[in-house]
Order: C-alpha cells, then sequence, then structure tokens
C-alpha cells in the first residue's frame, strides 16, 4: 500500500484534519480508515444510508469507534436517496419537490458542517471504465488538487484491499450473497435475504421505509423457481 500512504501523506501535510466517505462495511472503507489513522488528528467518518438504524451496519460503526478513538462517524441520506423520495420509489413517501443531490453535493454538505476541506474516497481505477477515466486526470492518478478530494485505492485491486485487511487483522467486510454488497438498491434480494434471516429487525425497518420491497421478497421467495427453499 504504498502508494496510497505516499497519497495519505500528503493530505496530511495540508490538513491535519480530514472527511473520509465510509460505507461502515465496506472492505474499502474498512482499509482506508486504517491507513489513514495514524496521519491525521481526526478523521469524520460519513456514513450514506439509505435506511437508517441498520443493526448489522451499526455493529460495523460501533466497532470502528472502538478500534479508533480519532474517528468519528456522522449519518446523512445517501444522495441516491434523494431520487428515491422525489419518485416515491418502492412505495417510500414521495416528495416531489425533492432536490435532487450528488455525491459532490454531499460533500460540500459535510465540509460545511465540520470545516473540513480535504476529503477521502475509497474509488479504484478497476472498479469502473469511467472511475478508471476520471482517476487518471488527476495529479499521480490519486489527488485532485482543485476541488480537495483524494482517492489513496486508485491504483490498487479488490485482491489488493482484502489481502491487505487479512494482513492486518482488521474485521472482514460484509457480503450479502455470493460476494454482493447492497449499494444503493434497497430491492436487492441478496440483502433483504440476509436481513429476512440474520437481522429479522432490519428487514422490518426496511420495509416500513419501502413498503413494495416486501412483495418484491414475497414474489421472489414465491415464484422464482431458482429458489430454493431447503424443504
Amino acid at each position: 500500500m504504498r502508494l496510497a500512504i505516499e497519497c495519505i501523506r500528503q493530505i496530511a501535510s495540508k490538513s491535519d484534519k480530514v472527511i473520509l466517505f465510509h460505507s461502515a462495511t465496506g472492505k474499502d472503507s474498512i482499509a482506508l480508515l486504517d491507513l489513514c489513522y495514524p496521519y491525521f488528528n481526526e478523521i469524520v467518518c460519513v456514513y450514506m444510508y439509505m435506511v437508517e438504524g441498520l443493526e448489522h451496519i451499526d455493529k460495523y460503526i460501533i466497532w470502528v469507534k472502538q478500534k479508533y478513538p480519532k474517528a468519528r462517524f456522522i449519518s446523512v441520506p445517501h444522495y441516491a436517496l434523494t431520487q428515491y423520495i422525489k419518485d416515491g420509489a418502492f412505495g417510500c413517501e414521495q416528495d416531489p419537490k425533492q432536490r435532487i443531490k450528488r455525491l459532490s453535493d454531499i460533500t460540500e454538505d459535510v465540509r460545511a458542517m465540520t470545516g473540513i476541506d480535504w476529503a477521502i474516497y475509497g474509488f479504484k481505477q478497476t472498479d469502473s471504465l469511467n472511475r478508471c477515466i476520471m482517476l487518471r486526470t488527476y495529479k499521480e492518478q490519486m489527488i485532485n488538487e482543485a476541488t480537495r478530494k483524494a482517492y489513496p485505492l486508485s491504483h490498487y485491486t479488490n485482491k489488493d484491499v482484502e489481502a491487505y485487511i487479512k494482513h492486518k487483522r482488521l474485521i472482514p467486510s460484509l457480503k450479502y450473497g455470493n460476494g454482493q454488497s447492497q449499494g444503493t438498491d434497497v430491492s436487492n434480494i441478496p440483502f433483504l435475504l440476509f436481513c429476512r434471516d440474520k437481522y429479522p429487525q432490519d428487514l422490518e425497518r426496511v420495509i416500513a421505509r419501502f413498503p413494495e420491497v416486501e412483495k418484491i421478497l414475497f414474489d421472489y421467495l414465491n415464484y422464482d423457481p431458482k429458489y430454493d427453499q431447503g424443504d
């Protein structure tokens, strides 16, 4: 992780405080916080939620707070949630006047709340073609001086990040189903099955926020021929 540490050191030379966008359960976030922690006096971790107060997410946040005392979490609505609310997606309470936000808007909101300029994200060139193209336009393919944003994991792969987590004996990332993460799709079947089987109260919270998800899960369990109920 030499390149990542060099990037982080450059940001730390500009500010002793940093914003870190942190998914709580994802491998990139878990590795990044551990990499950043020795170099900053304060790290504000920003968790963007689609459904607030999920127990299986909160357990990860509690682990972070215990391991990294200088880090603090703030939870904000995910920018994708603004589109859901505007459209009334999956039966959520609709507000046609809802302003659609982007990640850049969330970043500016957090900057205003915290007074911290520099923000760090877990984007990698291997994530997608669009991210690869974007990151290759920045200084050392990691630092955007103009927007005060940095991407220390830019040059690394998922395998690299997972190896770092294993080497440092950090908490394993959470995967739903066959290695999937929930992302912003509250109708993601592996995510819903995980909640149903291990955290039923979390499934109740999801359904309370997005009522149509209950039917999606019901239809999958009862009508999808690929699903084996194990009977």
